[in-house]
């Protein structure tokens, strides 16, 4: 259930686009044809399910305040996490330089047209965001930084999707002459941004309804002990009398 709830909240209410508007760099310049923009989608996902799990276990084997007592007990003080950009971010690097190869040797024609917005990946906000909130939400097990790194890519894949196949209709569309182009483009994301997030009701509202019950359960207990100790209260001052 854990992997699910977190896979779903990583495709649609914490989603990198749109929640938090990393990447927005790519996905303007590579999202006005849904073929390129299908090609950078798919190299996204394979680069965030890549290096979040690597990045957790670099982070939880050598990083951290006392990671490195698998080494031995005289290396229980150590603490690198001021490490954790520099190898973070040659993770992704390397995974990038190796996503380009294939690219290249396999497809010339997607290569071109990615052009210099496929080595960028390498420092697209949206990778270092889900190794740094993989971190910053202290992600306990490999499985769960696998789920968020791919559920995080399949976020990020919709989202450039979505507004390609939008871009594609809108140039047969009567749009403003002011808002042609980035404005009409601001304006459509914002609005994705607002339907995305709905969905956080949806997903949280179990959680609610289930806080809601402990709350009151809890209020109904401590009610039934405030009563209890007012009877005893009162034996003891009739037998006292």
């Amino acid at each position: 259930m854990e992997h699910v709830e977190l896979f779903f909240k990583s495709v649609f209410v914490d989603n990198m686009v749109f929640a938090y508007f990393l990447g927005m760099c790519s996905y303007l310049a590579v999202s006005k044809k849904v073929s390129t923009a299908v090609g950078l989608g798919a190299a996204v996902i394979f680069v965030l399910t890549v290096t979040v799990p690597l990045n957790w276990l670099l982070d939880q084997y050598i990083l951290q305040e006392g990671a490195l007592t698998w080494l031995g007990p005289e290396y229980a003080d150590y603490d690198l996490s001021f490490l954790s950009f520099i190898l973070f971010i040659a993770t992704i690097a390397t995974m990038v330089q190796l996503v380009e190869i294939v690219v290249e040797r396999f497809s010339p024609s997607l290569y071109n047209s990615l052009g210099i917005f496929l080595p960028l990946i390498a420092v697209n906000c949206a990778i270092l965001g889900g190794s740094l909130f993989m971190q910053s939400r202290e992600i306990e097990t490999f499985g769960l930084a696998l789920n968020y790194g791919f559920s995080s890519g399949i976020g990020w894949f919709l989202a450039i999707l979505a507004i390609a196949a939008i871009r594609e209709k809108i140039r047969y569309s009567n749009v403003p002459a002011p808002l042609r182009g980035l404005g009409i483009t601001f304006i459509i994301t914002g609005l994705m941004a607002i339907g995305f997030m709905s969905f956080g009701g949806m997903l949280t509202g179990g959680d609610d309804a289930a806080s809601a019950a402990q709350e009151v359960e809890t209020t109904s207990i401590e009610e039934g002990i405030d009563q209890e100790e007012t009877a005893q209260a009162a034996n003891l001052t009739t037998l006292k009398n």
